[in-house]
Formats: C-alpha cells, structure tokens, sequence
C-alpha cells in the first residue's frame, strides 16, 4: 500500500494507532465513578459496571458523530438505517415493510413515518406487492443508491477516524471477539 492510502486502509489504521494503542488510556470519569463506589461499597466488583459504562458512553458518542455524518447527506441515522437495510439486500434492493421493521426492530408506525419521508424524498419508492394483494414492497431508487452508498463511507471514516487512533488492528481483532462473547450472553 502507498503512502496515500485512505484512513480506512489496514495499512494506515495500524501506522495511526501504534503509538496510542501502545500507551495506557488515561483514567476517564468511568474510572471516577467506580472509585467513589469502591469508597462507599469496597464490597463491590465494579468491573462490569466500568465496562457497561464505557460502552454506553461510547454508544452515544459514536451516535453524535453519525449523526453528523448522515446529516450531510440529509438523512437521520433511523433513515440511514432503512436505506442500509435495503442495500444490504442486493440487487433488486426491495424488501417488504414487515421485512424492513423486523430487521431494524421498530414497530409499523415508526417504519411508516420514515418510509414517508425517505419516499417524499425520492430516496426510495413502495410498490404493491405482485405476490400479495395486501403487501408493498419498498425499493431503492437510483438517487436512494447513490446517497446510501455515500454516506456508508462517510459514516465509515468517521468510525475509523477515533477506532485507529484507540487501537492497532490486533486490539481490534480482540475488542470484536470480546464484545460478541458479551452480546451473545445477553
């Protein structure tokens, strides 16, 4: 790989994060919060509780940070996450309503609204069903393709943009496993 190569690249995620990865992470409010618990209750093992804490710290940090990717392209991240769905479904890009809200776990009504304003939008059409007399089904149009393929790529590069700076690719490796060991017990 060249030099140029972008912050996506494996090549420049382990050069960027080789020096960061390297150092220990300096104590956060995390660690504030289970030392006072450690005071008042050396009783417990707040392990888990740092753990969970971080992840949800994390969570909403990385949301702001989509949110402002996403938001270039003119869409919610809820309204990303529709047109993902249905380009993640290959060619013909069409799913029915039901398949779109089970996948992305939202009730009719919240699938409706966005499906309304991403269609008013010209980012995606719905089609009765040819197979279902009372079905649709919702596809992408060319303009939805175009702006879903862009903004996963935005919304890529702004994941890597605070991943490579953390961790070297074997951190990453590592981080993945555990996180879906925790998942998977859930």
């Amino acid at each position: 790989m060249t030099s140029s190569a972008s912050p996506a690249t494996p090549a420049s995620s382990a050069a960027s994060a080789a020096s960061p990865a390297a150092a220990p992470a300096a104590r956060d409010a995390v660690d504030a919060i289970t030392d006072q618990w450690a005071v008042v209750r050396p009783d417990l093992d707040t392990v888990p509780m740092a753990a969970y804490g971080r992840v949800f710290r994390i969570a909403r940090a990385m949301g702001d940070r989509m949110d402002q990717a996403y938001a270039r392209f003119g869409i919610s991240r809820g309204e990303f996450d529709v047109l993902a769905t249905l380009r993640r479904s290959d060619e013909p890009y069409t799913l029915s309503p039901r398949q779109l809200s089970a996948t992305l776990m939202l009730t009719t009504g919240g699938m409706t609204g966005r499906l309304d304003k991403l269609e008013k939008a010209g980012l995606l059409t719905r089609t009765p069903d040819p197979n279902d007399r009372r079905g649709l089904r919702v596809a992408l149009t060319e303009r939805g393709l175009t702006l879903v393929d862009q903004a996963v790529t935005a919304g890529l590069e702004a994941q890597h943009e605070v991943f490579d700076s953390a961790l070297n690719p074997e951190q990453a490796e590592q981080l993945g496993e555990l996180l879906r060991r925790l998942l998977a017990a859930h």
